[in-house]
């Protein structure tokens, strides 16, 4: 099961983002509110597929249309893969330990 908890100014997201959940992710987030500068954690996030990028781009559609921006921590490398394949990796900012 996958989940996103809200702590301090991130989300901090568990468990696997894949195209059988990835919209339930995206209703769960919903309910949270996106903060300025907001920081999407996804160092507990085991597996991911194409529909972890799609749930990125959403998240920062969502942020672009509220006027805040939004950054992304800890992807899987597979995730940081995908993104170089589907040429989108300019398009998901990071935030760099």
């Amino acid at each position: 099961m996958t989940s996103i908890v809200l702590q301090d100014n991130q989300w901090h997201v568990a468990g696997d983002i894949l195209v059988d959940n990835a919209n339930a992710v995206l209703n769960e987030s919903n309910a949270l509110e996106i903060t300025d500068n907001l920081q999407i954690d996804f160092s507990a996030v085991n597996d991911v597929d194409t529909a972890a990028l799609s749930l990125l781009m959403q998240w920062q559609k969502r942020a672009l249309a509220a006027n805040k921006k939004v950054f992304f921590k800890k992807l899987p490398e597979s995730l940081i893969s995908l993104a170089a394949l589907y040429g989108v990796t300019d398009f998901i900012p990071l935030v760099v330990d």
